[in-house]
């Protein structure tokens, strides 16, 4: 019995696709949950290895002991990167969707893969257009002060300088976004073209 490790190259040769990180970032209301989940359907639906982490999903669990100051947030996306290390180890392409408003974070998750194997998705939308989203109503309580540290309203964001993909939700519907997002990574050889539907 072959008692060694199982590498990643065996695990992508066996999976047909790089293990890959491709990490949304924009304001709250952006649309980074929408395009996610859009993305890992359209992936999972193709037969490739896909999973997602949202903010919300990740703070009611790994992260619930953090808040949201400035240290606290980015301890947040270093563990969040941490995890989606470990997928894209395994072989999975891990779509992670995050406010992640500081580029220090981001881009240390970047130097912790191998290069080619992070994508950076900037979500952008106008802050104007977030808020008019905005079902929880996240937004007034910031701008009322009942919510402290809020990104866009009293806590900065550091847009991207440079990511793969740029998406400008207030212009582009879902779709258009998810198919952008996919070209990326074929471009990139992270997926092979997935095979068109059968009608």
């Amino acid at each position: 019995m072959n008692i060694q490790n199982v590498t990643l190259k065996e695990r992508e040769l066996k999976n047909a696709q790089k293990g890959a990180i491709v990490w949304l970032t924009g304001f709250s209301g952006a649309g980074k949950t929408t395009l996610g989940m859009g993305l890992t359907r359209k992936l999972y639906e193709s037969n490739f290895l896909v999973y997602m982490l949202d903010g919300d999903q990740v703070r009611q669990g790994l992260n619930s002991d953090l808040d949201f100051s400035s240290k606290d947030r980015n301890e947040n996306i270093r563990r969040i990167g941490e995890v989606a290390k470990l997928f894209a180890d395994a072989g999975f392409l891990t779509v992670v969707a995050f406010i992640s408003p500081f580029r220090e974070g981001r881009d240390s998750v970047r130097t912790g893969v191998q290069e080619g194997r992070f994508v950076e998705v900037f979500v952008d939308c106008s802050l104007e257009v977030c808020e008019e989203r905005d079902s929880k109503g996240l937004y007034k309580k910031a701008r009322s002060g009942d919510l402290k540290e809020f990104t866009g309203i009293s806590s900065p964001y550091e847009k991207p300088l440079c990511p793969e993909v740029h998406l400008r939700t207030d212009e582009m519907g879902v779709d258009e976004c998810v198919n952008k997002i996919m070209g990326h990574i074929v471009r990139a050889k992270i997926i092979r073209e997935p095979k068109p539907e059968v009608q």
